[in-house]
């Protein structure tokens, strides 16, 4: 009797937090929208100035890091990290838009944002799984439950046949 509310109660727990892992990539899409846009404006800004005085893009950084004061060529850099920062989330936004309900689980999981992702975690509001996507997420973690409590069952099992008497 023991044994299965062991087992029930881990589950249940399981099945919970796992149900959590589609409200969570939710979240962090949302905060991913937020930041594409955010960069979005900054390097359009970039651009614009650059295509002012007749540069591209990469003709803009290459002449900031030429610069012999060194606060063009930190602004080169930062400039350019920002850039790539921004073609990453745009890219991963896109796998977000053209991936399917599970699918969104793997983008997230293959090229998370680690600010991103830690400030989605600061802000996370668990809720109640209402899609398919959260109910089967939630039996994978009730399953892995029930799995994990045979499996330590069987250990300490062994351990108590072998041990003398």
């Amino acid at each position: 009797m023991l044994g299965r509310t062991i087992t029930v109660t881990v589950a249940v727990v399981c099945g919970v937090v796992t149900s959590q892992v589609p409200e969570y990539t939710q979240q962090y899409r949302q905060r991913l929208g937020g930041a594409v846009d955010e960069l979005r404006a900054v390097v359009q800004s970039f651009d614009a100035d650059a295509e002012r005085v007749g540069y591209t893009r990469p003709q803009a950084i290459a002449a900031l890091a030429r610069a012999e004061d060194p606060f063009p060529r930190e602004r080169a850099r930062s400039m350019q990290v920002t850039i790539d920062r921004y073609e990453r989330l745009s890219r991963q936004q896109t796998e977000f838009r053209s991936a399917g309900p599970f699918q969104r689980i793997v983008v997230l999981a293959q090229d998370f944002d680690p600010t991103l992702a830690e400030n989605a975690w600061e802000d996370f509001q668990p809720a109640v799984p209402t899609t398919a996507e959260g109910a089967v997420a939630a039996g994978v973690g009730a399953g892995f439950g029930v799995l994990l409590v045979g499996f330590l069952s069987l250990l300490f099992r062994r351990r108590r046949r072998r041990a003398p008497a």
